[in-house]
């Protein structure tokens, strides 16, 4: 499975030969202790890399050609120590395909009052030389991030630490892989959406497999590789003996080889997220509900009813959300409480719900499902951990991908659900449930979406910039006036992007 470590950025410092040697060693010694520092810091998932100061054309475009070559750079990090002329940068920046963040700081934190002179001021100017460069990436309609602040704020290295995230995942989107066992669920628009531009867009690749292929597979796990996994089960997950504990153990060890066929199949094809389809599971004796909660666990990207494109959402929440505190899931608006004054929504699904956002410990369960004509099926059951989230659908409009997230409020459950075994999140959205609702409808948001307890806004913002993808906000401070007039700015906006 992929990992943040395998990523880097190349840190790339503007200058120009007008200052002279003296000055432009000074521009590489600061430029590396930033670099440095930030990398001794422990904030941001990924190695920054310090390469030589640019002040010619030719040496600006090769260094991005070969930024755009190394399948280890995941983006680029421009700063303007002294002024750099941007039209030097022209032919850098308009080879380069990948995530750019121009980085808007100064070695310096204060103004030395007692002692500046015309030397420091010389090599000092960021204040003017990054406005230099900010001219030439919005003269070129370029997609990139701007940070601006002193290198060793926190608030800074956050924002650098975030930013890489989202680029991370981008990396990621480019060759990632989702396999469909079976088609999108029969007559379900939302989940429904072209494969080729999600490919030209995003990168992603959505093959369809039989499901057949699964239960071949299947069909090669060892009972002591199914021995194994129990054990591993027995160790993470309470077992709850809700049947006989010989069903019990029939039922799990059913989902084990399940988990242990899939991960052998998704190895092969060099997939990373999945989805399948509870009205084409041909050969299989039980929904797999286990079986995707475990592999969730372990990184996976998953939906359900054939969604492809939540399932490679919750693939890349997992790579943006790799080692902070929280997890991400796939997820689905289920039910509402519309008491008065406590409005909340319940998120939950038939049985594959990330164990990654469980309050406490699950359980292993096994119980009849009223859906699919299958037997019983084994599934963990818990509690989300209360706490603020995001929920986030991609939805497919035609002429552009749109990401719908809501900001929302994780809770306790005020009361137990004893007769639910299902795994499951209570929470209010923001605003409130009825402008947040009606927000999500206007915008034409799915009923699954992919969960995170430890993204947040920003993280997506910065990945739909970098994707050239829309993105619209319910949060706080959201009006039904003033959404629906996004909308509508939007639409103009895309309808001006697509001629």
């Amino acid at each position: 499975m992929a990992s943040l470590k395998n990523c880097e950025f190349w840190f790339l410092t503007g200058s120009q030969h007008l200052y002279g040697a003296q000055t432009l060693t000074q521009v590489a010694a600061d430029s590396q202790k930033i670099v440095d520092s930030l990398n001794a810091s422990g904030v941001l998932p990924c190695a920054l890399v310090y390469k030589p100061v640019l002040t010619l054309a030719q040496d600006i475009r090769r260094m991005m050609e070969q930024a755009v070559a190394d399948p280890s750079c995941a983006g680029v990090v421009c700063w303007m120590h002294t002024f750099s002329p941007a039209k030097m940068w022209i032919g850098g920046l308009s080879v380069l395909n990948k995530p750019l963040l121009q980085l808007n700081t100064q070695c310096n934190e204060r103004i030395p009052f007692d002692s500046i002179d015309m030397d420091f001021m010389n090599l000092n100017q960021s204040a003017h030389g990054d406005r230099e460069f900010g001219f030439i990436t919005a003269r070129m309609d370029l997609p990139r991030k701007v940070i601006v602040g002193h290198w060793s704020h926190a608030s800074t290295k956050t924002r650098i630490a975030n930013w890489m995230r989202s680029a991370c995942a981008v990396a990621e989107s480019k060759d990632l892989v989702i396999a469909r066992f079976g088609d999108n669920m029969r007559d379900v628009a939302v989940t429904d959406g072209d494969k080729v531009e999600a490919m030209v867009k995003l990168g992603w690749s959505v093959p369809y497999y039989g499901i057949g292929d699964l239960v071949a597979s299947m069909s090669t796990v060892t009972e002591s590789d199914v021995d194994a996994l129990v054990a591993q089960y027995g160790r993470e997950y309470s077992f709850n003996h809700s049947v006989s504990e010989e069903v019990f153990l029939r039922q799990v060890r059913y989902q084990a080889r399940i988990e242990l066929g899939l991960k052998a199949f998704l190895t092969g094809v060099g997939a990373r997220a999945f989805c399948t389809n509870f009205q084409d599971l041909h050969g299989l004796e039980q929904l797999p509900g286990l079986a995707c909660q475990h592999l969730m666990a372990q990184g996976y990207g998953f939906a359900g009813e054939g969604d492809w494109k939540t399932a490679g959402m919750v693939r890349l929440f997992k790579v943006m959300g790799e080692g902070l505190d929280g997890g991400a899931s796939f997820m689905e608006d289920y039910t509402y409480h519309l008491e008065e004054g406590d409005m909340l929504d319940l998120g939950a699904h038939m049985l594959e719900i990330c164990p990654s956002i469980a309050s406490g410990k699950p359980t292993l369960e096994v119980h009849p499902l009223g859906i699919g004509d299958k037997a019983d099926p084994a599934r963990l059951v818990f509690d989300g951990r209360p706490g603020k989230a995001i929920c986030a659908a991609i939805v497919d409009f035609g002429n552009r991908f749109r990401l719908v997230l809501n900001e929302v409020q994780a809770v306790a459950s005020p009361k137990p659900f004893p007769r639910l075994p299902v795994a499951r999140v209570l929470w209010k959205p923001l605003p409130n449930l009825v402008t947040a609702a009606e927000a999500w409808i206007l915008a034409g948001g799915g009923h699954h979406t992919a969960y995170s307890d430890c993204l947040t806004v920003e993280h997506l913002r910065d990945f739909a910039e970098m994707t050239g993808i829309e993105l619209v906000t319910i949060g706080e401070d959201t009006t039904i006036p003033r959404f629906r007039d996004e909308l509508r700015w939007n639409a103009g906006y895309w309808d001006t992007r697509r001629k």
